[in-house]
């Protein structure tokens, strides 16, 4: 059965849910905002009138957004053997975020994973840096009068990446809304050269 796309999804570099899934599937990966919190209920600190996040994904389930139609993405790198975007440490990298389905937006937040993380192990909070490496705020208040909260499709964001981090790592993609409890979960694999 064809299903139509939904919301959005990192598009460039191709995400994990890119590459392996259908792209109503990847476009779907919606699990609580808020990242890297365990809790949902939590209101933004920055803009206290968006609405309180639900439950964010459980460890283990993170590059799933927890879905079961997308657990095939929560598997280790040592079950499937991602593919893995060369870059440079140090290197600015282009994220393309595409939507089906713009949602006036708080944020973007950009986590990578820190220095001797398990690429043989699921994800979880402790395999990232617990700050994200780049964030991307819209300011516009209360949410629901912004005019200036809906994302450019596509939305284009320059990251640098760490000057510090060698090999296999991941990069964890959260677009966050401000008029639901939600965020969209992307994960890129990159073998920093």
């Amino acid at each position: 059965m064809a299903r139509e796309a939904r919301h959005g999804a990192v598009t460039d570099p191709k995400s994990r849910a890119q590459l392996h899934l259908a792209d109503w599937q990847a476009a779907g990966l919606e699990a609580g905002k808020f990242f890297p919190a365990k809790d949902a209920g939590l209101t933004d600190p920055y803009a206290r009138d968006d609405v309180p996040n639900f439950q964010p994904p459980q460890d283990g389930r993170i590059a799933s957004a927890g879905k079961d139609f997308a657990s095939k993405l929560d598997e280790p790198d040592a079950q499937q053997d991602w593919f893995k975007h060369q870059v440079a440490a140090g290197q600015a990298l282009d994220i393309t975020w595409n939507y089906h389905a713009a949602h006036k937006t708080r944020r973007w937040n950009y986590f990578l994973t820190k220095s001797g993380w398990d690429p043989g192990a699921r994800l979880t909070r402790a395999q990232f840096a617990p700050e994200p490496i780049a964030t991307y705020q819209n300011s516009g208040q209360p949410y629901w009068s912004a005019d200036d909260l809906l994302p450019e499709d596509p939305t284009i964001h320059h990251v640098t990446l760490p000057g510090d981090r060698k090999g296999y790592h991941v990069l964890l993609s959260v677009w966050e809304v401000a008029d639901t409890g939600n965020a969209f979960y992307q994960v890129i694999d990159l073998n920093i050269g």
